[in-house]
């Protein structure tokens, strides 16, 4: 099966009419917020073919399709693409993710007490804080802090560059996202 993607505006009008949303956000980012009627499955936890057994036993149909969601929809193209190599699911990502859906209106369910930490502000604490350590070791302990440093940021040259995080896998692993 291949791969869509459909608007933010046209997925609107599919979620009124009852859509199967898989979320494939970090359980955090998933409890701070997502839209309504949305099922969690995080990346890194996709089983492709344990996921469409369940799908089929809820009543999942050949001619449905599942709708993917991450926060912009950069996870949700590799668990689209990996769920189309591996099983015979219609799957279609949502242009813009969960933000784009909380900007165009769609309701939401909101975490009421405390918000979860999103895994793009958890990779940017992490990040700030190794360059600042290296910095600090350059400065105070060894030259070759300052390297450390320049190798963090290599790394998120690379990460921009090609749309993946080895950080943010890292950190996606972590208890406190799970």
């Amino acid at each position: 099966m291949t791969t869509q993607r459909v608007s933010v505006e046209e997925f609107a009008q599919l979620h009124k009419s009852g859509a199967h949303i898989l979320d494939v956000r970090t359980p955090a980012e998933y409890r701070a917020a997502h839209i309504e009627g949305a099922r969690l499955c995080p990346i890194s936890d996709i089983e492709p073919q344990r996921l469409q057994k369940e799908l089929t036993d809820q009543g999942f149909q050949a001619e449905d399709t599942l709708y993917l969601l991450c926060r912009g929809g950069g996870r949700a193209t590799r668990a689209a693409e990996r769920l189309a190599a591996e099983t015979t699911l219609r799957v279609a990502v949502v242009d813009g993710g969960t933000e784009a859906c909380i900007a165009a209106g769609l309701p939401v369910h909101r975490a009421t007490s405390g918000e979860g930490i999103s895994l793009e502000r958890q990779v940017r604490i992490a990040a700030g804080a190794l360059v600042l350590a290296g910095v600090l070791a350059g400065y105070w302990i060894t030259p070759y802090g300052f390297i450390f440093s320049g190798l963090i940021g290599a790394g998120l040259i690379f990460a921009g560059i090609s749309g993946t995080c080895a950080m943010g896998m890292l950190l996606a692993k972590m208890p406190w996202n799970r």
